[in-house]
């Protein structure tokens, strides 16, 4: 019995050792493909942050492409904003140049002692028609910016399309037969009437006949129509003058563009007028397009504007202003050659005018004397327009004079500091002479020589 329990003892003991020395390798080989299997893990993550890597560097290098192309494009830009800048403020140079030159030589000519009398309204005309040509430049300047800046307000009411086209005839025509050109106008039958400011539409018309005529030669025609259909006014100027080149038309209304001009054209432009006609026609709720068939084949401008929903059965008539009772005046100007020769113009329309050349003295002779109207320029020295007028204000308890400012802006932030100081009117230089006899005979200021002490 003890034998055999030796014998199987030592037999358990040599199983265990054969299955160890069995087991050993496969565990070594266990090992090995776990630390294989580990290597391959390890890969595949280095691989992934490798494609991470390559994904954040392709779309930087996107971005740096896109960057590129955008400064690159930003250069092309300034490059061109510059270049446009440049020729404008050359342009403006030269458009400013162009009436200087027959105001100076009509201003020589009227100096000298051998220019008889019949050439003094000619060269009149001259001077009139340049300065009007000098304001208009300025005035287009000046909306520019305001639209640009939103300060531009419409104070609608109903006008009928036919007598803002006469009115705009009446303006621009003798301009127009002076050069020889043959003008057309075609007014519909049936009445058109427009909710819109009238002052705007005025010059987004006289734009767009001056712009016909200067571009169109001496002897051309121009054609002006209107005409009704789908609810809308539609307002056609046609030429037969220079044109305009495909690449160019779409571009037309653009601030600052100008189209081909040759040395032997005389007047051009500054590229302002045609994009405050657009801004303007858009303000009321219309559109304006521009059509040509090339160069020298003439152009077409259409504007088209919605008609009035409530428009009267009749408009009243527009008639010319009354001449008015001669007025007594204070004029007040710094600018002595301003200041002598509006006095010279208003006591030739029958009114006593006195003048004041700084705004103590004009303040002191509005306080001592008895004016129906006081004409006064706002950038006077040490006490400017404002302050006079608020001081005569105060210091004046009954009757006061009727008080325009003059001033060289036209801002509606201008106008209103004029007014809360005490103006009761706003006139923009050049005073139109016109408008401004306009004013002195219309009621508010006649009324003042009603009210005037009997003496």
């Amino acid at each position: 019995m003890g034998h055999v329990k030796d014998k199987d003892s030592k037999l358990s003991q040599r199983v265990p050792a054969e299955h160890e020395a069995i087991e050993a390798p496969h565990l070594l080989r266990i090992a090995a493909l776990e630390e294989e299997l580990e290597g391959l893990r390890r890969l595949v993550r280095e691989r992934a942050a490798t494609d991470a890597t390559v994904a954040q560097l392709r779309e930087a290098n996107q971005h740096l492409v896109l960057a590129t192309v955008n400064a690159q494009t930003g250069r092309d830009d300034a490059v061109e904003a510059h270049r446009r800048q440049t020729e404008f403020l050359a342009m403006l140079a030269h458009e400013l140049r162009n009436p200087l030159a027959p105001i100076g030589m009509a201003a020589a000519l009227l100096g000298q002692s051998a220019v008889v009398a019949s050439q003094h309204h000619k060269l009149s005309q001259v001077i009139g028609r340049q300065v009007e040509h000098m304001a208009r430049l300025l005035d287009d300047l000046l909306d520019a910016a305001r639209i640009s800046n939103g300060k531009i307000t419409l104070a609608l009411q109903n006008v009928a399309l036919a007598d803002i086209i006469e009115q705009v005839v009446e303006t621009v025509g003798p301009a127009i037969r002076e050069r020889g050109q043959h003008l057309e106008v075609a007014m519909p039958e049936q009445p058109a009437v427009i909710l819109g400011d009238r002052v705007r539409l005025v010059q987004v018309f006289t734009n767009l006949l001056v712009n016909a005529s200067k571009y169109t030669r001496e002897g051309g025609s121009i054609r002006i129509a209107a005409s009704c259909a789908d609810g809308h006014a539609v307002a056609t100027v046609d030429d037969d003058g220079d044109g305009i080149t495909p690449e160019f038309l779409p571009q037309i209304f653009e601030l600052f563009t100008q189209g081909p001009r040759s040395l032997a054209r005389s007047e051009g432009g500054l590229g302002v007028g045609l994009n405050v006609v657009r801004n303007l026609v858009g303000m009321h709720g219309g559109r304006v397009t521009a059509t040509s068939d090339g160069m020298d084949r003439g152009s077409r401008f259409t504007v088209v504007l919605p008609l009035s929903d409530d428009a009267p059965a009749a408009l009243p008539i527009r008639m010319p202003a009354a001449a008015g009772r001669g007025l007594r005046l204070l004029l007040v100007e710094d600018n002595v050659d301003a200041c002598d020769t509006l006095q010279r113009f208003l006591a030739l329309e029958g009114h006593e005018v006195h003048v004041a050349y700084d705004g103590e003295s004009g303040l002191s002779a509005a306080c001592t004397g008895d004016y129906d109207v006081l004409i006064c320029d706002l950038g006077l020295p040490v006490i400017d327009g404002l302050q006079l007028v608020a001081r005569l204000r105060d210091a004046v308890a009954g009757r006061r004079p009727y008080a325009v400012a003059l001033s060289g802006y036209c801002q509606d932030d201008d106008r209103s500091r004029a007014v809360g100081a005490g103006f009761d009117d706003y006139c923009v230089k050049p005073v139109d002479p016109a408008s401004l006899l306009a004013l002195l005979a219309s009621e508010p200021c006649q009324s003042r020589r009603a009210a005037a002490p009997e003496g």
